[in-house]
């Protein structure tokens, strides 16, 4: 058996502890080993006779886009060379649960800066040692200096863009990580409500083999298809990782497989509250795409689309859908409204909504279907604002009109405060005649559907617990990032992993 073992090979490790050697396990990413680690390792070391190490595989890396810096074979080959380290293992999953059920140690060694379950980001910490004493082990933390792999490879390695570098050294004089803690645990008691278009978006693979050879249209092989949630249910999604009380309301067709799929995947997570309506479908959206497997990016050849012409919905579901909106509207904290324009958010809805809610944000969306009509300057109140650049210049179209002052005329006509999205450019954040802006966090993307939804969602709930528009652009393009590498809506955009992001990122 070799330095570098198996889980399967871990068994044997039982043989020694059967001999009466005491086994001790340190679990990490250690994704750049320090002198800080070399201490660790000591130090565990002389708690028993062998020490395991097992990291994290890359694909649970919890640490944002672009981490681990190194590859799972280069980490486990730096604890491979470490002599006081006797075993090494690769842990593939999102917590330690199976190394330890493999090793069963009689020790699970971490950090002094683990000791108080309150510093614990994922609050998996005191699960993991419960699972150590579940199999007969207790659990001990070293006391030596504490170094930051995050922090060196940010500072001393291009993983940070010089742009990126430059922003945090900043950022981080005004927010500590204390503070991106303080306001998600505010968020978790806002009670909040969704209201915007139901869209299930379909994507369809497919590749590309060339033209028709009689016509100019493409000609695709059939990969496969998926389904994912996507307009307000993306968002709402996204939401109820970090608020406990989230209500979505909208309305749907009579598709019982849409049904089945809504409830099956919200139901547990948050209220959903639809409107059923006998005369329109629930929107599909399909997009034919090719996957770069290579690079793990899609690009877009084609959609298509069932929205109905007009884009009305029957005056029947409508009254019961504004029936319920203006009955509860006021009792939520937070109204984020997600108009993409497909017939919802009529003048009606947008009335009881700018009358009622006690803190409204608004996303008002531009796409091919309703270019130039669906404008975020037909609202008249807005707590907070998102918007990308191609709205912002359809809400102002002079010719010749600067983006910035185009943003600041929206923030005055609101008299409030929000963000414009600006794609690999980061965002900019307006306040009261201020503007700052956010680079992007990563230019490396799987997919960039969603990550807009992702950037509301979050941006929206920083400022409704009160935190100044730049800290809601951090956290924002936080989001985003993270939802940019995602497929499409395939999944949202979890607590623990903005939290652990934003934590990298401030580690500068």
């Amino acid at each position: 058996m070799g330095k570098i073992i198996s889980k399967e090979e871990a068994g044997e490790l039982q043989e020694l502890k059967k001999a009466g050697k005491k086994l001790v396990l340190c679990h990490g990413v250690f994704d750049l080993v320090h002198p800080g680690h070399i201490i660790h390792f000591q130090e565990a070391k002389k708690l028993g006779d062998i020490l395991i190490v097992s990291v994290t595989a890359e694909k649970y890396v919890r640490k944002g886009p672009g981490r681990p810096y190194f590859n799972d074979e280069m980490r486990m080959k730096f604890l491979e060379a470490i002599s006081c380290i006797d075993y090494v293992m690769l842990s593939e999953n999102d917590t330690v649960d199976d190394i330890v059920k493999a090793v069963e140690p009689d020790l699970y060694v971490k950090g002094k800066e683990y000791a108080r379950p309150e510093d614990d980001i994922t609050g998996k910490i005191q699960d993991e040692a419960e699972l150590v004493r579940r199999h007969g082990g207790e659990v001990a933390y070293t006391k030596g200096q504490v170094f930051s792999s995050t922090r060196l490879i940010n500072r001393g390695l291009p993983a940070l863009s010089p742009d990126v570098k430059e922003f945090m050294e900043v950022f981080h004089q005004s927010y500590t990580m204390e503070d991106i803690k303080k306001y998600a645990e505010l968020m978790a008691d806002l009670k909040v409500l969704v209201v915007g278009d139901v869209i299930m978006d379909e994507y369809i693979f497919c590749n590309v083999q060339g033209l028709m050879s009689k016509d100019m249209g493409y000609s695709a092989r059939y990969q496969g298809m998926e389904q994912y949630l996507g307009g307000s249910l993306a968002v709402a999604r996204h939401l109820a990782s970090f608020s406990d009380n989230v209500t979505l309301m909208s309305v749907v067709g009579r598709e019982e497989a849409f049904h089945s799929r809504i409830l099956d995947e919200l139901g547990n997570k948050m209220r959903v509250d639809l409107t059923y309506s006998n005369g329109f479908q629930t929107i599909v959206k399909k997009r034919y795409v090719t996957l770069n497997e290579k690079r793990e990016e899609v690009n877009k050849i084609f959609a298509v689309n069932n929205l109905p012409t007009p884009m009305v919905i029957e005056e029947e579901a409508m009254d019961k859908f504004k029936a319920g909106l203006d009955a509860n509207v006021s009792s939520y904290d937070v109204v984020l409204v997600c108009d993409f324009g497909h017939g919802l958010v009529d003048r009606e809805v947008m009335e009881i909504l700018q009358a009622k809610a006690k803190f409204l944000a608004v996303n008002c969306q531009t796409n091919s279907s309703n270019y130039g009509k669906n404008l975020i300057t037909k609202y008249r109140r807005a707590d907070v604002f998102a918007l990308d650049q191609r709205e912002l210049s359809l809400a102002f179209s002079e010719y010749q009109g600067e983006e910035r002052e185009s943003l600041l005329r929206l923030s005055d006509h609101f008299g409030s405060g929000g963000w414009l999205t600006q794609g690999a450019k980061g965002a900019t954040a307006v306040t009261e005649g201020t503007l700052k802006s956010c680079p992007a966090f990563t230019l490396k993307v799987k997919d960039t559907i969603g990550a807009g939804d992702a950037f509301f969602a979050l941006a929206s709930l920083m400022a409704a617990v009160g935190a100044p528009i730049e800290a809601g652009a951090f956290m924002g393009n936080v989001a985003g990032a993270l939802a940019s590498n995602i497929m499409g809506n395939k999944e949202a955009v979890e607590k623990i992993n903005v939290l652990k992001y934003a934590a990298t990122l401030l580690n500068i």
